[in-house]
């Protein structure tokens, strides 16, 4: 259904962004990097105060599986707000309640689904994180937690004590700290925490967990549970390969930790399956959900083995657990991808655009990777002028990115060592100082021997996060909205709607290469500067929008 026209006012526009910036807080995010004032929103278009549109391919942080005001999900608003029931009603049961609850479990692994137990938790998917961690170390009577690098779980405590990078990064160090939480390797393939990629890279991350698990001086005594992401969305839109998450799966019942996937983003059809641990087969003991089961409000939930039920009444509550406008909202987004087959169409068209976008990568070098699961896009950006030297029998980075017909090219997030933006970790750096004649530095794998020489990977260049945000400003100026994420804020992310068109999604490549093309022709391969040409749509305040 096509907008209705709204008169242009962009001097209403601009007072209202500069009052924002005056009255809001300093941690605000997405304002900052789109100043954009959304007044109407049908589907995948949103249409702002002076009137201009935009195809929006942030979807509320991969909240809106339908869309901006699908006629589904309005309807089954409307019809609760007919009835006259009430709206909030904390953990009671409610026809509405048990619609969803019965729609939700119809997804779900069967084999979980089949002995599941739910928590409805407060309105934001790190408040489901948060009973997760709670429900397992009440199970186990254990304390500790292992978890990922380059992983994001949320901004409260203990979630972000399980994250691996996010913007209060001080915060987050004294978080895990206190948390007792053990960081593994996360396997990435384009930035390959030991240096070989591949299914090699993963290999040696599940025998890393392993090892680890197993030695009595390792350092991580025997954990209350395992939390990770099957794609880690704000760590660069990485998707773990399926043997990987079946060797944690195997890893952790043979030790009898709890397995904790977190699908807040990776949910509702949005990988190309209805849940992303659908693609390996994995059925986890605890699942954690959030953002596109509420229909684009507010809602979270914990499914998880009714073994695990050991709480006591309280143990984890929350005013606003019982929205009944997010669950009919939520049954409503659930029934309408289940039925019309919006994970198989996800996975086509994310094929589609990947492949696309795989080809305009080749030839340009500061598109260092292109990878994804479904409608769930990452194109990485990096400063291919650092000229690190090609390891034997490797192509150089960037020659473009690898393709790989499973779509499991690069799983993981960053390397387990903390760095500042605008560093490298120990481990990559020696790689950068390998001998004159190209071969690969002495670095001892897991099991203590160094990785065969002819297996070492090329360095992958530094991130670009100058250039990730000037695309971001060109594809502004075309009418597309992004994301970035992953390694210092450097990878453009897409997460469009699972209703977008065969036409919505040509426009969304179009923009989006002819905004990369500009940003690279601006900026030029040697600057680190932000282009002039992104002034116009420049933040109205400063600082970094991440």
């Amino acid at each position: 259904m096509a907008l209705a026209a709204v008169p242009g006012d962009g001097g209403a526009t601009q007072g209202i962004l500069r009052r924002q910036a005056l009255r809001e807080s300093a941690a605000r995010t997405y304002a900052r990097a789109l100043p954009i004032v959304p007044v109407r929103a049908r589907g995948m278009t949103v249409e702002g105060a002076d009137g201009r549109r935009y195809l929006d391919c942030l979807s509320g942080a991969g909240a809106l599986a339908l869309g901006h005001n699908h006629p589904v999900v309005l309807d089954a608003i409307r019809a609760v707000l007919d009835s006259e029931a009430p709206l909030q009603v904390l953990d009671l049961a409610t026809p509405v309640k048990d619609a969803f609850t019965d729609e939700l479990f119809a997804t779900l692994p069967p084999g979980l689904a089949s002995r599941a137990r739910v928590q409805f938790c407060g309105p934001a998917g790190t408040d489901a994180v948060e009973a997760a961690l709670k429900l397992v170390r009440t199970a186990t009577g254990r304390d500790g937690l292992l978890a990922f690098s380059g992983a994001y779980h949320g901004m409260t405590a203990g979630a972000l004590a399980a994250s691996g990078g996010a913007p209060a990064d001080g915060v987050m160090a004294a978080g895990a700290a206190a948390a007792g939480v053990t960081r593994l390797p996360f396997p990435y393939d384009y930035r390959c925490p030991f240096g070989v990629g591949g299914e090699r890279g993963a290999e040696l991350a599940a025998h890393w967990a392993e090892k680890l698990l197993d030695d009595p001086k390792g350092g991580a005594p025997h954990p209350a549970g395992m939390i990770l992401e099957p794609v880690q969305g704000e760590g660069g839109v990485i998707p773990a390969p399926d043997g990987w998450l079946r060797r944690m799966r195997e890893i952790t019942a043979a030790r009898s930790i709890p397995l904790i996937v977190d699908e807040v983003q990776t949910g509702v059809g949005r990988t190309g399956a209805f849940w992303a641990v659908d693609h390996s087969g994995v059925e986890p003991d605890v699942m954690v959900l959030s953002k596109a089961i509420g229909g684009g409000l507010p809602l979270a939930v914990v499914v998880y083995r009714e073994d695990l039920d050991l709480w006591p009444p309280g143990a984890h509550a929350g005013t606003f657990r019982g929205n009944q406008l997010a669950m009919a909202a939520g049954t409503a987004t659930l029934a309408h991808v289940r039925q019309n087959n919006l994970a198989e169409r996800a996975a086509t068209v994310g094929g589609r655009m990947l492949e696309r976008l795989r080809r305009f990568a080749a030839g340009r070098p500061q598109i260092g990777d292109v990878r994804g699961r479904g409608l769930m896009i990452g194109v990485e950006l990096v400063a291919p002028e650092a000229g690190f030297a090609t390891g034997a029998g490797v192509a150089p980075t960037g020659a473009g990115p690898v393709a790989n017909p499973d779509h499991e090219e690069a799983p993981g997030g960053t390397t387990p060592y903390e760095v500042s933006p605008g560093e490298v970790s120990p481990y990559e750096a020696s790689r950068y100082e390998a001998s004159p004649g190209g071969g690969a530095p002495h670095e001892a794998s897991p099991g203590g021997t160094a990785p065969c020489a002819d297996a070492m990977r090329t360095a992958a260049p530094p991130a670009a996060p100058a250039l990730a945000a000037a695309v971001q400003q060109e594809c502004l100026r075309r009418g597309l909205i992004v994301e970035l994420g992953g390694l210092h804020g450097a990878v453009i992310r897409l997460l469009p709607p699972l209703t977008i068109t065969d036409e919505q999604t040509e426009a969304v490549l179009d923009r989006l290469t002819d905004a990369l093309d500009a940003s690279i022709r601006t900026a030029g391969t040697h600057s680190r500067e932000l282009p002039p040409t992104a002034a116009p749509f420049a933040p109205p305040s400063t600082g970094d929008h991440r």
